[in-house]
């Protein structure tokens, strides 16, 4: 039986939804202001897991996953571009649908735009400020009274006292207490026209938390099966969309949260004012532009990427550092070789995988422990292994099958492994040495020239006809030339050479 890790409760229970074999996932996705950075690579692929688990294991999922299309980074940044808010955030959700795309992330049911839900947010407000827990203080905002609301603080696991002690940044003195948070905020004069919109309250826009509570509601229904969510959003913002919806409507608002855990950069918080932030398309594409909304992906990065965040749990803290990176590509390539030299059985019948043994027992007990993909992906490699040992083409038919349930090896081997990869040893040291030449020089270091794929066809062909002449000097040289490029020779029988990048 499926078993989730519940952040309230603070431990693993038996999963069991409102309605028998239904399920509505709710997850709280983008400020579409930027492009998506390596966190939210993190929550898009833990919870396209989560998704397609659920429909593997026979549920009906209405997934949902909003954008938030208004806020206050997405206005100064169409401020600052000369942009009105309409064109900056159209940018950017496209942006993030490419990034999805690369990452083999299927699209939710339902995507909601905060902007369509004004109507539903504002009638929320007002049934708080009805139930005593919202009020418009002086300066026009209308704010959520935290103190009013019993059992604020249950999700984050901190008193009123704590949270208070807790505070980092100023607040507005207009606020009756300074735990209060903003629910609809007044317009400013020199604010662009389309952030704002007429309420009861006068002119203004949501709050940020308020728009969960209004898109949750109205597109699914209450209570939630699984709110889910990135690490920083347990507090405040889940913690808020409790307060409100609940003090709106009573009852629950989610019956399970999830929330996967933090992405650090070697082993520091990922951050702009450090240096170490990264966006999915510069870890994935060696030349992105930042004016582009599409770009041609490295596949093999992209996969690789994918693996990094799949192989471990999903709950756990994660460290993106180039070893890490180089050791994902290592392990991913090493199932990949199994594809290659053991070809999948062309009879195995996917669709009736026998899950009360074997192979299929372990991932399903792995995946049915909390979605523990780092389980499951160690039955890969023992049916690779298997594969490798016994010649097995049902073994890595089956690891095929399996992997495709998580979003991996899908790819044909052989025009996987003639993509290069940032991501080896090999690569990352020679690219530390080049910058350290070149900071020594004070030039610009130049990219690793990567052969085309059809200069090492050619090579091929000339170190064959070497062979046949018994020009074995010119085949060896050859050989060498290619690995000192990065592209690995693999004679078969029959005078057939594949090859791949290192």
């Amino acid at each position: 039986m499926l078993q989730i890790y519940d952040s309230l409760s603070r431990q693993k229970r038996p999963f069991k939804p409102v309605r028998e074999g239904q399920v509505r996932l709710y997850v709280c996705g983008m400020t579409v202001y930027d492009f998506c950075h390596l966190g939210h690579a993190r929550m898009l692929v833990s919870f396209d897991i989560v998704q397609r688990w659920l429909r593997i294991s026979g549920y009906d999922v209405q997934y949902v996953r909003n954008i938030t299309d208004i806020d206050d980074k997405i206005i100064r940044r169409a401020v600052q571009t000369g942009q009105s808010i309409s064109e900056v955030t159209a940018f950017f959700i496209e942006a993030m649908h490419a990034d999805e795309h690369v990452l083999n992330v299927q699209s939710p049911d339902d995507q909601p735009r905060a902007t369509a839900f004004v109507p539903q947010m504002l009638d929320i407000i007002e049934q708080l400020q009805t139930k005593g827990l919202a009020y418009q203080a002086d300066d026009g905002d209308v704010n959520f009274s935290v103190r009013s609301f019993p059992g604020y603080g249950k999700l984050s696991g901190k008193t009123l006292d704590q949270l208070r002690a807790g505070e980092r940044v100023a607040v507005s003195s207009a606020k009756r207490d300074p735990l209060d948070f903003v629910l609809w905020k007044s317009a400013k004069t020199d604010e662009p026209e389309e952030s704002k919109w007429s309420s009861p309250f006068g002119q203004g826009r949501p709050g940020w938390h308020i728009e969960c509570s209004a898109m949750s509601r109205s597109v699914l229904g209450l209570p939630l099966d699984i709110h889910g969510g990135g690490p920083d959003l347990k507090f405040p913002h889940h913690e808020n969309e409790i307060a409100q919806s609940e003090g709106a409507f009573g009852g629950t608002l989610a019956n399970t949260w999830m929330h996967c855990g933090p992405l650090m950069v070697d082993a520091e918080k990922m951050s702009k004012s450090l240096g170490n932030f990264m966006t999915i398309r510069q870890t994935v594409c060696a030349n992105a532009g930042i004016d582009q909304v599409q770009y041609q992906a490295n596949l093999r990065e992209a996969e690789m990427l994918r693996f990094f965040i799949v192989r471990n749990h999903y709950r756990s803290i994660q460290n993106y550092a180039p070893d890490n990176l180089a050791d994902a590509q290592s392990a991913l390539d090493r199932l990949y070789q199994t594809l290659q030299a053991v070809p999948p059985a062309l009879n195995f019948d996917g669709s009736s995988i026998d899950w009360s043994q074997g192979a299929p027992a372990g991932f399903k007990q792995a995946m049915d422990d909390d979605f523990n993909t780092a389980g499951a992906v160690s039955v890969l490699f023992e049916l690779a292994s298997s594969a490798n040992r016994d010649q097995d083409g049902q073994a890595s038919a089956l690891m095929r099958v399996l992997g495709e349930m998580i979003g991996l090896l899908q790819q044909v081997p052989s025009e996987y492994f003639k993509a290069s990869t940032r991501y080896t040893k090999r690569a990352l040291e020679a690219a530390a040495a080049a910058q350290a030449l070149h900071a020594e020089q004070e030039t610009v270091a130049q990219p690793i020239v990567v052969l085309a794929d059809e200069v090492v066809d050619q090579l091929i062909a000339e170190r064959k006809a070497a062979k046949l002449a018994r020009d074995f000097a010119t085949a060896d040289r050859i050989r060498q030339e290619l690995a000192a490029s990065g592209v690995l020779l693999d004679d078969k029988p029959g005078g057939l050479t594949e090859w791949r990048r290192g």
